[in-house]
């Protein structure tokens, strides 16, 4: 091969000089793995460099000094050539060559291991425009293009059981159904769960979980018919889908699959292991006519078998006042949402007083949404609903903003305010009420932040630390709605609370209900004695406050002492005031 200029090196102040003389081209491609080549196409004439025979893995490139002798190596099932790329190329040499590259397989001998080489290269024309010759590299590429091939495996199928994986398995179930609404016929789709994994993880090792995971599939596959496809969906689920099938024989596989599962115990490298499934199924196009519908409601499916009872089968079907409740959980979250952006979350604050003296000790600050026509949403009608969908979130960060808000700007008053379960966890909840004190260091001792009993009982370690944590900042503590959960007095001692609120449950029928007169005093004489003090929540007469004053009760709260408004008591204003929007 020609030479080239010698390699220069050299300094912004000196002149640059050769370091080594001319370059050794064959060395270097040696050091690579790759050997050059010339096809004299007009005669057919195949050179090669030094290196050529080690790189292919042959005696002598005397076997293939020529086009022809060079293509017998070459295995009948590759897709291109050399000869492919360079005679049947569409390009037209325009003087400077046209370059082809190109992957093929060889073999160097009938019996010995295919080789994959990468051929490199670019062919130039002869007078007539047909391609004379063409000159290039070569270099074995077997160990990439196996790892390729291992990429392309396990693109489409699962490592662990071999079956089709959740990307392709859905693929399959989009081609699937677009030939069932063709062909006007049904085909099902089973999500196959097994049961019990993570107690076989606890129990036996992962390792022994992965061997049930394989055994199932093969059971799952003994059961399938020839046209019908498995895949693996996740760690626990395999997807069936059951080609030209009726509701009534998704039945029938459903609980082939069954039994196959069950029928006999797995056995495992530590001993046999006992098995069952649960399986949720959906008819398509009758029951779903998107992938998408399809896999979300054999999951539906799937949750309802499990929650019935494990190791059975559910089938889709529709359900008139499960849609509605749904379409109804779009709206009423885009309301929430709205409603958080066009800063129509308002606070209503209701009196809780001493006993005694029916002063006003604080006031609780009840959430409201305004709708457009200026009527108010009261807070029992939207929390549960943003529980569910998600969005409490967000609307205890708008409480907490407003409440400090409206607590730095009145510096005479007190109030509480409400925090859900997932807020008292959430990171940014803490964060929020960390800045907010900050700014205004002097709200935090006339702050009290409530929480359910129902939720205090959830987890009683996890709700002594969010006591503790808010009791740093200098806030107090109220536990809402006691005597609806079954706190014990030995968790009540152990949590550090200062205030509980009584159910208003127990309350408003002290004077006819004996048995509440008897629970409400013993709350009053625990809290006493535990140094707790007691708001008596849904006070509606005189009758129940004297006998609540009677016991040693701290404070009051109802409709005899007053009920929420958005009014501020205290001032004698409309309680609205401009807030930033809260991006949801």
């Amino acid at each position: 091969m020609d030479g080239v200029e010698p390699c220069l090196v050299g300094t912004p102040d000196a002149p640059a000089v050769a370091m080594h003389g001319q370059i050794d081209h064959g060395s270097i491609l040696q050091s690579v793995g790759e050997a050059p080549y010339e096809w004299r196409i007009d005669t057919d004439t195949l050179t090669w460099g030094s290196n050529a025979a080690q790189v292919l893995g042959i005696r002598d490139t005397a076997l293939i000094a020529s086009g022809r002798a060079y293509a017998n190596l070459v295995d009948p099932g590759n897709a291109q050539t050399r000869f492919d790329a360079v005679m049947n190329s569409k390009i037209k040499d325009e003087g400077k060559g046209v370059p082809y590259q190109v992957e093929y397989c060889l073999r160097s001998a009938p019996r010995s291991e295919k080789s994959w080489i990468e051929d490199s290269g670019r062919w130039f024309a002869g007078p007539d425009g047909r391609p004379m010759r063409s000159h290039g590299v070569i270099r074995c590429i077997s160990e990439r293009h196996a790892r390729e091939q291992e990429l392309a495996y396990l693109s489409q199928f699962d490592g662990l059981t071999g079956e089709t994986n959740r990307w392709h398995l859905s693929k399959i179930l989009e081609n699937t159904l677009q030939d069932s609404i063709r062909a006007r016929q049904s085909c099902g789709f089973l999500l196959v769960a097994v049961d019990n994994l993570a107690r076989i993880n606890e129990a036996y090792g992962y390792d022994v979980a992965d061997e049930v995971i394989g055994a199932v599939a093969k059971r799952l596959r003994t059961k399938m018919r020839a046209d019908d496809c498995l895949g693996r969906f996740s760690g626990n689920k395999f997807g069936v889908i059951l080609r030209n099938c009726s509701p009534e024989e998704i039945l029938v596989a459903a609980e082939r699959f069954l039994v196959g599962v069950r029928d006999n115990v797995v056995m495992t490298t530590v001993g046999p292991v006992a098995v069952t499934a649960t399986i949720g199924g959906v008819t398509a196009p009758r029951h779903a006519r998107t992938v998408h519908e399809i896999l979300s409601r054999a999951q539906e499916t799937l949750d309802r078998a499990k929650a019935k009872r494990p190791g059975s089968f559910f089938a889709y079907q529709p359900n008139i006042e499960r849609e509605a409740l749904r379409q109804e959980n779009v709206r009423s979250a885009e309301k929430i949402v709205t409603a958080l952006n066009d800063r129509r979350i308002l606070l209503a604050y209701e009196p809780v007083v001493g006993t005694q003296d029916r002063k006003t000790a604080f006031y609780e600050c009840l959430m409201r949404i305004q709708r457009a026509d200026g009527t108010l949403i009261p807070a029992s009608e939207i929390i549960p609903v943003a529980e569910r969908l998600g969005l409490v979130r967000l609307l205890d960060h708008r409480v907490l903003e407003l409440a400090i808000a409206e607590l730095a700007a009145s510096p005479e008053i007190s109030a509480s305010l409400n925090v859900s379960p997932a807020s008292t966890t959430d990171p940014d909840w803490w964060a929020r009420l960390d800045a907010l004190l900050r700014s205004h260091p002097d709200v935090a001792r006339r702050l009290i932040v409530e929480i359910t009993e129902m939720a205090a009982i959830h987890d009683i370690d996890d709700t002594r630390g969010f006591v503790t944590r808010v009791k740093d900042f200098g806030c107090r503590i109220a536990i809402d709605d006691f005597g609806a959960g079954y706190t014990s007095f030995r968790n009540l001692r152990k949590l550090g609370v200062d205030i509980v609120k009584i159910d208003g449950a127990f309350v408003q029928n002290l004077t006819r209900s004996e048995d509440d007169r008897a629970f409400v005093r013993t709350l009053i004489e625990l809290g006493r004695r535990l140094g707790i003090e007691t708001v008596a929540e849904w006070v509606q007469d005189e009758q129940a406050a004297a006998l609540l004053a009677s016991w040693g009760c701290h404070y009051l709260q109802g409709a005899l002492i007053g009920r929420a408004t958005i009014e501020k008591p205290w001032a004698g204003a409309p309680a609205l005031r401009a807030t930033p929007a809260i991006s949801a």
